[in-house]
């Protein structure tokens, strides 16, 4: 499948998945707010590869994983995390991407400098495909 910056921003909004394609991505636009307003989140059993399609974001990121047992579970294997260190300051703008392991603390769409709508791709890999 094509995976290019080209054929991501030509494609639709929603789920795009290839047939028989372990992973699957969803593609669509995204609001961007001050980073006090956000939270950190993780996921135990897929990978994120977060790419922008147009506009910018900034992301903060830790390394060391922070999952504790009781974290809220916002929805299937999105965790949010209670406290997370953030060694990394990302500026993401089109065509820039960023990838995320399982257990792996991101704060996105954070505004770079005021609160705007970007369009963003992000991959889901389940952590079978990464460690095979």
């Amino acid at each position: 499948p094509d995976c290019s910056l080209q054929a991501l921003t030509a494609r639709d909004d929603g789920r795009w998945q290839p047939q028989d394609a372990g992973w699957f991505c969803h593609i669509g636009p995204a609001q961007t707010q001050p980073r006090a307003g956000g939270h950190t989140e993780y996921h135990r059993q897929w990978a994120d590869i977060q790419v922008v399609l147009a506009g910018e974001e900034r992301i903060y990121a830790g390394t060391l994983p922070v999952g504790q047992p009781g974290d809220e579970e916002r929805k299937p294997d999105l965790f949010i995390a209670g406290s997370a260190e953030h060694g990394v300051a990302i500026r993401l703008g089109a065509g820039d991407f960023a990838v995320f392991y399982p257990g792996e603390p991101h704060q996105a769409l954070c505004a770079v400098t005021v609160p705007e709508t970007v369009r963003k791709a992000v991959f889901k890999v389940p952590r079978a495909m990464l460690e095979g």
